[in-house]
């Protein structure tokens, strides 16, 4: 009557085994540390590692070790304050050829992290940094995307020899297109459709209308912020943060938290950057002897490629990134790497004309980033800019093309970077700060240190009661808390779930949930034992009958937790997935676990007349 499968039993160790495993890394503190990654041309060697020591050693600052982990210097240090000052100190002298960023450096053991151990990804609340909400205006988006439709309609009419007066907005999503000759409309239609299949052409009193479809317009809405989204990501990147958080939020936000930063200015001057893409015909000529003499022809303009290599350019801009529509990385006719391109019509037609008569030359794709800088004169913020030009591909024309080509020539790491960074090259739709704050890092320490305590606490106080109480059951139920915890850290380690604040306090509610699953267990048992059924028949039936209650209350539970998650933002979501991962823990070991152990204790007797409950 109180039989226990043995699979189960076996089922149970394997948890058991599983969360003491990816649990551990929870044990190895995370050292404060500086990263240094090498920009392109640059070299992370013995010099580097020399020069970081001889500074560090100048400002008497003892770093516990120094050491090349993966594509970047690592430099930990002891504690947060030596990070900060070690890196102030490293970022002013080593240059703009490397990327000094914060960083918390993991000590898990090699051989555990092979097996896929990691600890919890602390959010910003616990480790410190800045947290940034952004207001994406989908209405310019939608306004640009319009623009780029009235520029292909135009080039597509003058392709069919198609006479009009204007191609003007007309609403909120449809263009009226005006011809000279309403003779014109079947051949208008006819090049129209054929030209943009996503739009639906309707005859109207003064020539045609077109109308953008619904699915159309969130689509080019929901777009522009996933554009911001790759643009804000490729941004962060050049920070060097370890693990930002960066993610749509509701239907017109984007929130940035980067943990470790703590310069709002510095991380709002590159998040708020704004940049560009332009293409242009190569100058012929010796670059480097023109850099060096200074003698650079009139109708060219000196640039640098990213290893630093000087390149001769025409004045003259053949298309921008701002008339680009999309891009992707993909092969070419011989199966190697490219990036396809489409611009709009005014872009197509530019680069048509001037391929039409330079093919086999060389064309450059040009980066252009206006970054905001602040300095204070006189008392008083002055607002300028720091323009940032950069070649990042050179290519020969292959062919004539017009809105859509190929940059071939590359290999599949570039050509996938190079589509990312011409997609992400400018921001899709204006965004607006509408949301700022800053977490130090000695703050973040106490969070963690009384979240620690709450829920140690917490846990010792139900022990101690439970014990008293309920006396062997208690131990039993105190096992059960135990693993509980267990199984809610290993399962937050093992899928890399972000721990917060509000997270603790979903933790310590899942301790709760627990202990109300054992209590009715507990006090279902004691009825059982009062209606005079004897003990063994007494755990059978409080076990099965209160496993029904357990289950229907922890849906509901569970239902919450799922609501808060969906639409819940920031703390919310942190506290709600803790309380989610909680409750499917707490279902398994009080109903499960504990009744494991109850019939291990109690199974086996053959003449039980009395339970220590």
């Amino acid at each position: 009557m109180l039989e226990f499968p043995r699979w189960k039993y076996v089922l149970i160790f394997l948890i058991l085994a599983v969360s003491v495993l990816y649990a551990l890394p929870n044990k190895y503190q995370k050292d404060p540390s500086i990263q240094i990654t090498a920009n392109r041309g640059a070299q992370l060697d013995a010099a580097l590692t020399s020069k970081v020591v001889a500074m560090l050693d100048s400002a008497h600052l003892k770093p516990k070790a120094i050491a090349k982990e993966g594509d970047n210097l690592v430099v930990r240090m002891a504690s947060l304050d030596d990070q900060t000052r070690a890196n102030d100190l490293i970022r002013e002298q080593v240059g703009e050829n490397y990327t000094v960023a914060l960083n918390l450096a993991s000590t898990v053991p090699t051989w555990l992290t092979k097996l896929g151990g990691k600890p919890m990804v602390l959010g910003l609340d616990l480790v410190g940094g800045v947290h940034f909400a952004m207001q994406v205006d989908k209405k310019a988006a939608v306004d640009k995307r319009f623009d780029a439709f009235a520029d292909d309609i135009r080039t597509s009419l003058r392709d069919a020899r198609v006479a009009y007066r204007s191609v003007e907005r007309n609403g909120s999503s449809t263009l009226r297109v005006v011809l000279n000759s309403p003779g014109d409309i079947d051949k208008a239609h006819a090049a129209l459709a054929k030209a943009q299949s996503t739009l639906t052409f309707t005859d109207d009193a003064a020539g045609i209308l077109a109308t953008v479809p619904q699915a159309e317009m969130q689509q080019i809405a929901s777009s522009a912020i996933e554009q911001n989204l790759t643009t804000l990501r490729n941004r962060v990147n050049e920070l060097g943060v370890a693990e930002p958080i960066i993610q749509r939020q509701g239907e017109d936000r984007i929130v940035v938290e980067l943990p470790g930063v703590q310069d709002t200015a510095e991380a709002k001057r590159m998040i708020g950057a704004t940049a560009t893409l332009e293409y242009r015909a190569v100058v012929d000529g010796n670059a480097g002897e023109a850099e060096q003499s200074g003698r650079i022809p009139p109708e060219a303009k000196l640039y640098h490629d990213r290893a630093g290599r000087p390149v001769l350019l025409n004045k003259r801009v053949i298309a921008t990134g701002d008339q680009m529509v999309t891009a992707s990385a993909s092969t070419d006719q011989n199966g190697m790497p490219a990036v396809s391109v489409t611009l709009n019509g005014v872009g197509g037609q530019r680069m048509f004309d001037f391929t039409s008569g330079n093919v086999g030359k060389p064309m450059a794709v040009v980066y252009t980033e206006r970054i905001p800088q602040v300095t204070m004169v006189d008392g008083k913020e002055v607002r300028s800019f720091k323009v940032k030009e950069e070649v990042i591909s050179v290519a020969n024309i292959s062919g004539v093309f017009g809105k859509q080509f190929q940059t071939t020539g590359l290999e599949r790491t570039e050509a996938d970077n190079l589509s990312k960074l011409l997609r992400a090259g400018s921001l899709a739709a204006p965004m607006d700060f509408v949301e700022e704050y800053v977490i130090g890092p000695s703050l973040g320490a106490e969070n963690v240190a009384r979240g620690i305590k709450a829920v140690v606490f917490s846990f010792l106080f139900t022990l101690v009661f439970f014990g008293i109480y309920y006396r062997m059951f208690g131990l039993i139920t105190s096992v059960a808390l135990l693993f509980n915890l267990l199984i809610v850290v290993a399962v937050m380690s093992m899928f890399g779930a972000t721990m917060t604040l509000p997270g603790f306090a979903g933790l310590a509610l899942s301790v709760g949930l627990s202990v109300d699953a054992n209590v009715l267990i507990n006090e279902r048992i004691r009825e059982e034992l009062r209606l005079g059924l004897p003990p063994k028949s007494a755990i059978a039936e409080g076990y099965e009958r209160a496993s029904h209650t357990i289950m229907d209350a922890n849906l509901t539970g569970l239902i919450v937790g799922v609501a808060l998650y969906a639409f819940g933002t920031g703390p919310l979501k942190g506290f709600a997935l803790t309380m989610i991962i909680g409750i499917f823990a707490s279902m398994f070991t009080a109903i499960t676990v504990s009744r494991a152990l109850a019939s291990l204790i109690y199974g086996r007797r053959k003449k039980l007349t009395s339970v220590a409950i």
